[in-house]
């Protein structure tokens, strides 16, 4: 299946997690907000929640400073 993740085309395998995609992506372990047709996911549901044909997906890393 496709998505749209921050804008650019992305093949995914059918039925991939929102913590599949981070993980493939090499950022599970980083301070970030996933969200999904303009649906903000929590984290504590990046395991269960599955991607669908032609998401829009963004993913937003936070930046510390001062």
């Amino acid at each position: 299946m496709n998505i749209q993740l921050n804008g650019e085309s992305k093949a995914l395998s059918a039925n991939a997690s929102v913590m599949q995609l981070i993980t493939e992506l090499g950022v599970a372990d980083k301070r970030l907000a996933v969200e999904i047709n303009e649906e903000i996911i929590p984290r504590s549901r990046y395991e269960q929640h599955c991607l669908q044909q032609d998401d829009q997906v963004e993913i937003i890393h936070a930046v510390g400073g001062g």
